[in-house]
């Protein structure tokens, strides 16, 4: 089992960044891929990001490419997610996940970080 915890969400003004990080427990974290899903209200959760657990295949959804990077410290069992550039569109409650080798879901989940971006 994998317990997840997010970090560093906040407000922050358009065109800003921030840095979310998502720290894991366990010793098998280097076997997973994750990813930093995004929930804004009255809206489905979306992939925003995904990263391959050797850190080499990543994915974005259309909206966030270019503005943000994903990337993982497996020797930190923490995953990151940077966001430049950022949009009143990207406010959403963000949480990172974790899919073990051979799964095609995401089975672990953190408890989430909000993110608000102010025009």
């Amino acid at each position: 089992q994998v317990q997840l915890v997010e970090s560093g969400g906040g407000l922050m003004q358009a065109g800003g960044s921030l840095r979310l990080s998502c720290a894991a427990s366990g010793r098998t974290f280097s076997s997973y891929a994750m990813g930093w899903f995004r929930q804004a209200p009255g809206k489905e959760r979306e992939l925003v990001a995904s990263i391959s657990w050797s850190g080499t295949v990543t994915y974005y959804a259309d909206s966030v490419k270019g503005r943000f990077t994903i990337s993982r410290d497996n020797a930190k069992n923490t995953v990151y997610l940077q966001m430049n550039s950022l949009k009143p569109e990207d406010t959403a409650v963000y949480s990172c996940a974790a899919r073990p080798r051979g799964a095609t879901t995401f089975i672990y989940w953190g408890q989430g970080t909000q993110v608000t971006v102010s025009s």
